[in-house]
């Protein structure tokens, strides 16, 4: 079969020959080169499309991260409420304590007195 590609060389003159072999080795040179691009590229897009799935792979990450974070800042203004008002009841009870202390002590004073009456 080779025979047949090269029959069509037959009669050309040695230079013509030299010529065509240069562009034959030319075009075998390029069909590599070629396909030493093709893989290049097809190994390029390969990374691309790694990296596209790996930014891809953190946005979703970052949305999940971000939708903690808000989860937990609302956690955190609930319990900063909630700690408000505690403290405000702790503070009514302490005044109510204090109160009842007072009206308490008032409560002795006036008893020692009474006391102190009945003894005369």
């Amino acid at each position: 079969m080779s025979w047949a590609v090269e029959e069509w060389k037959e009669g050309l003159s040695p230079r013509v020959l030299q010529k065509i072999h240069e562009l034959e080795s030319q075009v075998d040179k390029l069909k590599k080169e070629r396909q030493q691009r093709q893989y290049q590229l097809e190994t390029l897009e390969a990374a691309l499309q790694k990296q596209k799935q790996k930014v891809e792979n953190e946005k979703n990450e970052s949305a999940v991260l971000k939708r903690e974070n808000q989860s937990l800042m609302e956690l955190c203004d609930n319990l900063e409420k909630a700690k408000q008002k505690i403290s405000h009841d702790l503070q009514v009870k302490e005044s109510q304590v204090n109160i009842q202390s007072g009206q308490l002590n008032s409560c002795k004073k006036d008893m020692e007195r009474l006391e102190q009456e009945l003894k005369r």
